[in-house]
Formats: structure tokens, C-alpha cells, sequence
């Protein structure tokens, strides 16, 4: 039996199986929506929180082996996901006539004994870092070896805002420096502000994230960028980047934006030593300086970071899944639904349980999309656009397989009109409010909340502002080309209990489950919280699809300019 038999018999025997079946909970009432059709209420009405529950038992099963990116247990995941679009009726969407969208990765691990840094100074002698406690790297340019000695320029926060009037990389004569073959050395986050209109408040944007710096320097033709960590700036102890840098790490094989021999974090105390060698003071005095507008210069320092790296690399291919329900008129104002389907594999240096099973993270996210698939596939009436569904690879490398989709999507993102994510949705009830951060930047904000309210579904402020939870999940990977984008989050209000019960549940399962092997199914779970969900998802795209214009981003966000431009293309 070839392997997509296989998963077609397999995925049909699940489905089918009594044990997924066992709890037969009915999902809520589709409640009545002003302009929805008929058509569209009874899609969402069809929708089963024990097909939910089927999927992400088995995603989650051991035999899929955490679902690691580029390992067997990730190509089940994919083979199953496309089969489930096959039975219900999608159409595939991918590469060549096939729900498979193939994309190509290079995973780095720095040999850390192997692996040397250095400052070294004009005069006097060089300073050797210790890996590990005090510098830790990645080569994103996935080659075994590194060697380079390079100028270090302070660039401040490493920022080029032109709607704040903020650029870092000016010199004290006005000029832009120069970074080609340099190495920029910035700070965490972003300038503090208490001003929306001065990068938002207390609320962290783009600019602030990591990512960005990278990316930024690598544009201005930088080597290396090393950021400076301060745990009240940053929001989390160095162990936390230590660990995070520890283990192996995908890119995009050829991406544009990932060049740096060195993308580095240097602890604060090592870049006090730093700033004492180049004779410039107290690093904190610099760093609030550093914040206030008109205060900061960028600066070449006398001072010059030397480097052997040594990575053990890997190249590999995962797979985007990608089907299509085709609407009433053409493909110019479609409807993309999202979900990551990866998540951290098997660690064979933990004893006991090694399996990351990622039953919520997020197996969750996946069963939905495959019902909404199911859902839209099976109506007898098409929706007015095409519909798509994305279950994308490599999340938790960094956004890999929605990045990879956002630069080939399956339509234009000029012709796509809203994005709908869904990441981590625990399955323990029937949620009273939900989080949509994001959604309140698009014009498509009054309708949401219209939709919400007839779903008895408060909506919520993001609770953690500062952590900059929009630039940490797919959706953004679709923003960032332009699409209105953003994902469907419950909140901590649940029918039968009060918050502080839902703050409870969240704070047992990140404390205790969070990327953790204990991310494992339930049988007890309830997901007719998942269906209450996957219907509000249903609703809110199958009316942005039928409204007179596609959905906007409001005048002024940050992601205009890119909708603007691929309407140009």
C-alpha cells in the first residue's frame, strides 16, 4: 500500500474509530448574525467538536513523534492533513496540482566548544567571551564555518522609524553610517513610551522584537548584530535566551533577510565591559539616552569583534498544506484560514516521557482549520470568494512555513482579503470572551465586534501588551505582505465559572504543559469550545469574503504600506 492509501485508510479508521467518538458533545447554537446567509449559518452549524477532538488525538498521538519539522512524525502530520482535505472535498492548493507546498529549510546548531568570540581593541589586548554565559550566536547563512573580525557601530535600539521620526543609524553629522562588513550592536525592545502615538504606547510594535534588528542590520549589509540584554528590558532572563540558542535552529534556505554570520546576544554586564573598553561610560545612562528622541548618535567604536564559529547544519525540506474551496465569483477578495501544524519533535537527551506531543499547541489550532475546511467544503452553497486553508510547517522555528507562504501564496495577497489564525486553544469549555489582538487595526474592526457580541463573546484587550504577542504567531508572517491578519484567541471567561477559574486553567497549562511532553490529548477534554470558535471563525469569514470591498488596514498602520504595494503588483 503506497503511503497516501495509507493515510487515507488510517485517517478514515480514526475518524470512524469508537474511542473518538466516545464523548458525542453537540457544539453551541449557531446564534443569528445580521447579513449572514442562511447558507453560512448552516455551514457553521455543522460543525463537530468531536471531529475536532478525532484530529487532534491523533496529532497528537506518540506514532507522530512530537511532529518535528523535516522528521517522519511532521510528514504523517502533513500526509494526514491533506488526506482529511481530500475526504472532506478541498481542493489542493500547493505545488503542482498537490495540497503539498514544499518548503525549503536549513537547520543550524553552534558547536559551542568549537565556537570563539572576542573583543578586541585598538590597543591592548583582546577579551574573550565565554560562550554560553556571556555571548551566544547563530549563523544564519547555514555554513559550517565562520571566520571574521569585524568594526563594532553602536546603533542604539537599531531602529529606522520614519512615521516617529526615529532613525538609529545616523551619525553625529547627520549621515547615515555605514554597516557593510560591520557589526551592529544594539538594544533589546524598543524606546520607552507611554505615547500611542509615539511607537504605541506601552504596547511593544515590530520594531521592538528581535527579528527586526536582524533583519534591519542584514538590509544595511551587516555581518553580525549583537544585542544587548537586560532582563527589565527584555522581559526575561538571559537562561531563557541561553536556552533558546541552545538547541538547533531553522531559516529559510535563501531568504533575503537572514545573512548574519553572527546573530548574536551578549549579557549585560559583558556589554558593560564593552562600553568601558571604548570609553563610553555607564551602559544603562546610554541606554536611557539611547530612548529619548534627539539624544542618541550612532558610533563606530575603536573595537573590533573577532569570531570562529562552528555550526553543524542541516538541510531539509517541510511541507505547507494547502487546499481551496472555490467561491461564487473569482479569487479576488479570498479568505485564508491558518494554523500551524509542527511543533518541537523528540529530545533524545531527556530521559523518561521525550515525546513533545503538542496536543493543544497545537493540535487544536489544526482540528479547527480541518473542520472549517470540512464545514465550507460540504455546503451545498459556495461562499462568494475562495476559500483557503493553510496548515503550515515550522512555528516554532521562527514562523518559517507562514513566512514561506506569505512570499508564495496561493493567491495574491493584493486578492486576499482577511486572515484568520488560530494558535493554542485549550479544550475546556465553552469560552464567554475571546482575545483578538490586532483585529482592531483593520477596518473589518465594527463587524468583529458585531459578530462577537451575537456569539456572546467579550472581547478583550490583550492582556500582555508589552510582550508583543501580534509579531509571535502566523498571522503575522500574512500582515507583514500586506494581508489583514489576525488570530482568534479565547479568553479566561468560560460558561460555568468565573475568570479567575480560566486564568487558572492558563496558568496550570503554561506553568506545567507549555512546550513541555506533557502536551498530551485528554480524553475528558472539551472541545465545544473549539466548535464555538471554529463557528465565530466561519461567520467572520464567509462575511468579509461577501462584503461590498475587500477588508483594509486602517490609515496609518504600520502594515499599509505593504497592502498598498502589493496592489501595484
Amino acid at each position: 500500500m503506497n503511503r497516501m492509501k495509507f493515510s487515507v485508510a488510517l485517517a478514515a479508521g480514526i475518524l470512524a474509530s469508537p474511542f473518538a467518538c466516545a464523548q458525542q458533545t453537540a457544539a453551541p447554537p449557531v446564534p443569528a448574525v445580521s447579513g449572514l446567509a442562511p447558507a453560512a449559518s448552516a455551514a457553521a452549524a455543522s460543525i463537530d467538536p468531536e471531529k475536532i477532538r478525532a484530529h487532534v488525538r491523533f496529532l497528537s498521538l506518540d506514532l507522530l513523534e512530537g511532529r518535528g519539522p523535516g522528521k517522519r512524525g511532521a510528514e504523517l502530520a502533513a500526509e494526514y492533513i491533506a488526506t482529511q482535505f481530500a475526504l472532506a472535498g478541498v481542493e489542493p492548493a500547493g505545488d503542482n496540482g498537490t495540497y503539498f507546498q514544499r518548503v525549503p529549510l536549513v537547520a543550524v546548531h553552534t558547536i559551542e566548544d568549537k565556537t570563539k568570540f572576542s573583543f578586541v581593541p585598538a590597543t591592548g589586548s583582546a577579551v574573550d567571551l565565554n560562550y554560553g554565559t556571556e555571548i551566544v550566536s547563530k549563523d544564519q547563512t547555514g555554513q559550517e564555518t565562520a571566520d571574521f573580525d569585524a568594526p563594532i557601530v553602536f546603533v542604539g535600539y537599531g531602529i529606522h522609524a520614519p512615521e516617529y521620526n526615529w532613525d538609529d543609524f545616523k551619525g553625529a553629522d547627520g549621515k547615515e553610517v555605514d554597516l557593510h562588513g560591520k557589526i551592529a550592536l544594539v538594544i533589546v525592545n524598543e524606546p520607552p513610551s507611554s505615547d500611542e502615538k509615539f511607537f504605541k504606547g506601552n504596547a511593544l510594535t515590530y520594531y521592538g522584537r528581535w527579528t527586526y534588528k536582524y533583519e534591519e542590520a542584514a538590509r544595511r549589509g551587516a555581518v553580525g548584530v549583537l544585542i544587548i540584554h537586560r532582563t527589565d528590558l527584555a522581559s526575561y532572563g538571559w537562561e531563557v535566551v541561553r536556552n533558546s540558542q541552545a538547541v538547533e535552529k531553522s531559516y529559510l534556505q535563501g531568504d533575503p533577510s537572514a545573512t548574519l554570520r553572527a546573530a548574536a546576544w551578549i549579557q549585560h554586564d559583558v556589554a558593560q565591559r564593552l562600553f568601558t573598553l571604548a570609553r563610553l561610560g555607564d551602559l544603562d545612562q546610554v541606554i536611557d539616552r539611547a530612548g529619548k528622541p534627539g539624544a542618541f548618535h550612532a558610533v563606530e567604536l575603536p573595537i573590533h569583534l573577532r569570531a570562529h564559529v562552528e555550526s553543524r547544519v542541516r538541510r531539509y525540506v517541510s511541507s505547507n498544506v494547502v487546499g481551496r474551496v472555490p467561491g461564487v465569483s473569482a479569487d479576488n477578495q479570498a479568505v485564508i484560514y491558518t494554523a500551524h501544524y509542527d511543533h518541537l519533535g523528540i529530545d533524545p537527551d531527556m530521559k523518561g516521557d521525550n515525546i513533545y506531543n503538542g496536543a493543544a499547541d497545537n493540535g487544536t489550532g489544526c482540528g479547527i482549520v480541518l473542520e472549517l475546511a470540512r464545514a465550507f467544503a460540504q455546503s451545498p452553497v459556495r461562499p462568494p470568494h475562495a476559500v483557503y486553508f493553510a496548515a503550515v510547517t515550522a512555528e516554532e522555528q521562527g514562523l518559517l512555513g507562514s513566512q514561506f507562504l506569505g512570499m508564495h501564496p496561493p493567491v495574491p495577497a493584493s486578492k486576499t482579503s482577511l486572515d484568520l489564525n488560530f494558535d493554542m486553544l485549550l479544550p475546556i469549555g465553552v469560552p464567554r470572551s475571546v482575545s483578538l489582538g490586532g483585529a482592531e487595526r483593520i477596518d473589518f474592526w465594527g463587524t468583529v465586534g458585531t459578530i462577537a457580541k451575537a456569539f456572546d463573546l467579550a472581547l478583550l484587550p490583550d492582556p500582555r501588551p508589552m510582550a508583543g504577542s501580534y509579531y509571535r504567531s502566523d498571522h503575522f508572517s500574512l500582515a507583514r505582505v500586506g494581508i489583514p491578519a489576525f488570530s482568534v484567541d479565547q479568553g479566561e471567561l468560560f460558561e460555568g465559572h468565573d475568570e479567575a477559574w480560566g486564568q487558572a486553567q492558563n496558568e496550570d497549562y503554561e506553568a506545567h504543559h507549555y512546550h513541555q511532553p506533557s502536551d498530551e490529548y485528554h480524553a475528558d477534554w472539551d472541545f465545544r469550545g473549539n466548535a464555538k470558535l471554529a463557528q465565530f471563525g466561519l461567520v467572520l469569514g464567509w462575511i468579509a469574503s461577501g462584503q461590498a470591498k475587500p477588508v483594509e488596514w486602517l490609515p496609518g498602520d504600520e502594515f499599509e504600506a505593504a497592502r498598498k504595494a502589493s496592489q501595484t503588483q
